[in-house]
């Protein structure tokens, strides 16, 4: 049986546009919500037991596989085992839909004889519903409620009931093949069509290595570039173009602790970054139609735009407990939804309007509304930028002035101003804007930064540092080698390290907040939040500190997994990554990186 409390490296990713699992090394699938990323799972071992639901497919008696990998430049995924009888390997993917989901599974045989075990628990909402199974001609079908799962397999294959589980036995020889398909529908609906289990892997590889070949990068890390553009890919929703932070909840920011969120929803903070990865890369298809999604999610009063949307835009995302499962790791509580939802965060408005700026820029395909809407948040963010808010980390404790806010409306002012620098036509008060860029940039300039220890604080009067200065370079608010950049650089650097890596803010005691505690509100610590390290390699980069850069970049990329996943922190006292996994944003920054280090070594 596998241990659900391994770590989190030992997860692969496979997905079809719409939804995704998370395959262990000893062969489970233990995270799998059906027929969305944000619909509730029906595999969900890894955030309780094997009893919460899961499928193995391995040698009978086996642990971990030999070796996995992604089949080149794709998201198929192919285990090995190497037993004392013979190899086999089991090839894991899921075609991208027609209409119905499904993930198939085939056994190879490579040497010898080998004896393999199935075992499927499927267990519907997160684990708490026990489905009704029965037979129907080749397939065994699982019903529970709104939910109907069909397994069909080979003939060959000896299927039976046990324990509340579905298990298959079978051996395979060298050249042997025995292919399973797992098909998700609706239950008042007729059964599902099939597919062809090899022709969808054909057709799978196929378009993968297709989508991947457009690739514009060239540079030296273009296996790990590539690996995270798919991964990208994978988290996107096709049918609306939305990409969700991670297809899984409640993975904790610290092991055994409270900091556990669900982070299957879009974010607006990702925006930018994600368009300018997807652009600059080559992908304009899918930047267009995330460009999209971002234009009909805040369609409506700019006073309401929210943070984050669900994968259609819906803005209701509530928060609740599930408290039958004890969590990853004993890290409790588990949630669904995201209470964070109904926060006030004034930097999402200058992250849409770079959003729309860089899409102009760079050619993409222009909606004539657009620009109306940017027009009205811009007449809303005129005063509202004086007002605290929560910041760009979510914080659950007091609102304040945060410093990175405050740079972002300096961003919206600053992108309406050449916007209509560059088209004169398009109607707006550009002097009004040029005031407030001013305006915004003084009092940044004069309230946020600590003459004493030459650096950006996270909120007006307090001695607190936050990792997103970081980005002040990046977004144009100074100069890279402007002294206090350079002194904000090396202050993060010192205050926030964490072996080297870098902690979004301390979380360990009260720095200069009104609140008397954690700048948060919450208990506890957690680790270095990855993406954070890439905007320090950006900004060392852009300083002129290249070898500093190019070292931090090589730590980065070693901790990625075997198959290239990294998660939202990484903890370097014990090794492990840690939070939801893989996370968009950790990739989002490993990409803009690796293009930020090649333009420097064309400007050579």
């Amino acid at each position: 049986m596998p241990d659900v409390t391994s770590a989190l490296e030992d997860y692969a990713l496979i997905g079809d546009h719409q939804t995704a699992a998370l395959i262990g090394r000893d062969g489970s699938l233990d995270w799998l919500c059906l027929p969305r990323f944000d619909s509730p799972a029906c595999f969900a071992a890894l955030l309780g037991g094997l009893d919460q639901g899961h499928w193995r497919l391995a040698p009978a008696g086996a642990g971990a596989c030999t070796r996995r990998a992604y089949l080149e430049d794709s998201l198929i995924l192919e285990s090995v085992w190497e037993t004392a009888g013979g190899t086999v390997k089991v090839i894991d993917f899921m075609p991208q839909r027609d209409r119905a989901p499904d993930v198939v599974r085939i056994v190879e045989g490579v040497r010898g004889r080998v004896e393999m075990l199935g075992v499927l628990r499927l267990r519907f909402d997160y684990g708490r519903v026990v489905p009704w199974v029965r037979r129907s001609d080749s397939h065994h079908v699982a019903v529970a409620g709104p939910d109907s799962v069909w397994l069909r397999s080979d003939p060959a294959v000896h299927t039976y009931g046990q324990d509340f589980s579905t298990r298959s036995e079978f051996t395979v020889s060298a050249g042997d093949k025995v292919a399973f398909v797992l098909t998700w529908h609706p239950s008042h609906e007729p059964r599902p069509r099939q597919i062809d289990p090899y022709e969808a892997l054909d057709h799978s590889l196929k378009g993968w290595r297709a989508w991947a070949a457009r690739c514009r990068y060239q540079g030296p890390h273009r296996d790990a570039v590539v690996r995270s553009l798919i991964t990208l890919k994978a988290l996107t929703y096709a049918p609306t173009g939305g990409i969700v932070a991670a297809p899984t909840t409640s993975l904790p920011e610290r092991l055994g602790g409270v900091r556990n969120w669900d982070y299957r929803y879009c974010w607006l903070r990702d925006s930018t970054l994600t368009l300018s990865a997807l652009l600059l890369a080559g992908y304009r298809e899918e930047a267009a139609a995330w460009r999209d999604w971002l234009l009909r999610a805040i369609a409506g009063d700019p006073a309401e735009l929210q943070i984050m949307y669900g994968l259609g835009g819906e803005r209701r995302i509530h928060e609740y407990e599930l408290p039958w499962l004890p969590g990853y790791a004993d890290s409790a509580p588990v949630r669904v939804g995201n209470g964070a939802v109904g926060q006030r965060q004034l930097d999402v408005y200058g992250e849409v309007m770079d959003s729309f700026h860089l899409a102009r820029g760079s050619g993409l395909p222009a909606e004539p509304h657009a620009w109306q809407i940017q027009r009205a948040m811009m007449d809303f963010l005129e005063s509202a930028w004086q007002d605290p808010d929560e910041g760009l980390w979510e914080i659950r404790g007091p609102r304040r002035h945060f410093v990175h806010s405050k740079v972002m409306a300096w961003v919206a002012a600053d992108r309406a101003v050449r916007a209509l620098e560059a088209h004169p036509e398009l109607p707006g008060d550009i002097d009004r804007w040029r005031v407030m860029r001013e305006t915004v940039h003084r009092e940044v300039c004069e309230k946020g930064y600590d003459d004493t220890r030459s650096t950006f604080t996270q909120s007006y009067g307090s001695a607190e540092l936050d990792a997103a200065t970081l980005l002040i370079p990046r977004v144009g608010f100074l100069p890279a080698d402007d002294p206090r950049v350079i002194g904000t650089i090396d202050a993060v650097r010192r205050e926030l390290s964490h072996d080297g890596l870098i902690r979004r803010y301390t979380t360990d005691g009260d720095h200069g907040g009104d609140d008397g505690g954690n700048v948060d509100g919450l208990p506890g610590s957690e680790g270095a939040f990855l993406v954070c390290s890439f905007w320090l390699a950006d900004a060392l980069m852009l300083a002129g500190r290249r070898q500093e850069a190019e070292t931090l970049f090589q730590r980065l990329l070693s901790l990625r997994n075997d198959v290239g996943l990294l998660s939202e922190e990484y903890d370097p006292k014990s090794g492990r990554l840690l939070g939801n996994f893989p996370q968009a944003f950790s990739h989002i920054g490993l990409v803009r990186t690796a293009l930020t280090l090649a333009e420097d070594r064309r400007a050579d």
